[in-house]
């Protein structure tokens, strides 16, 4: 009979370590989704700039939530502008001029170039770091969530010192 009771407990914790396995597993992968979502989103109009208007906006006035500026085109088809609107974040500073790819169907702009890149994907990075606990906790994989880490680190690190 112990050997019954024995393979019963093994049995069980073999489920509960494959159902800890997808919890923490799926946990991961919908944070990482998530960091993607919400960088793709002005991501987008940055990367894959083919198409869209792009120029500089020299940043006249800044408000609580956003600044905006004349708009100086420098792709063809392109028109100026007196007002476009940019995310007000700690990387615009009034007086400035920044390179800027239009969103289409309005006069919201977002940076471009290295700068506007890194930054688009700073949710990615958080997302990173975030999961990176869940993989090394729930999952028990100490060199992929170092990995992911320093990734999240990494991207963050350089988004800062670009922008």
């Amino acid at each position: 009979m112990p050997a019954i009771a024995t393979s019963s407990s093994q049995g069980s914790a073999a489920v509960l370590r494959f159902g800890r396995f997808a919890a923490m597993g799926t946990v991961a992968v919908l944070i990482l989704i998530a960091g993607v979502w919400a960088s793709w989103g002005t991501a987008q109009h940055v990367m894959l700039t083919k198409g869209r208007e792009r120029g500089t906006v020299d940043v006249a006035r800044c408000g609580p939530d956003a600044c905006w500026g004349r708009y100086t085109p420098l792709s063809e088809g392109s028109q100026p502008r007196a007002r476009v609107v940019l995310e007000n974040s700690v990387a615009v500073e009034r007086g400035r001029t920044y390179s800027v790819v239009l969103k289409p169907g309005g006069d919201d702009a977002v940076r471009s170039g290295p700068a506007g890149v890194l930054y688009a994907w700073v949710p990615l990075g958080g997302a990173l770091l975030l999961a990176s606990v869940v993989v090394a906790g729930g999952l028990l994989r100490t060199r992929a969530a170092w990995v992911m880490a320093l990734s999240g680190v990494g991207l963050l690190t350089a988004a800062f010192v670009t922008v």
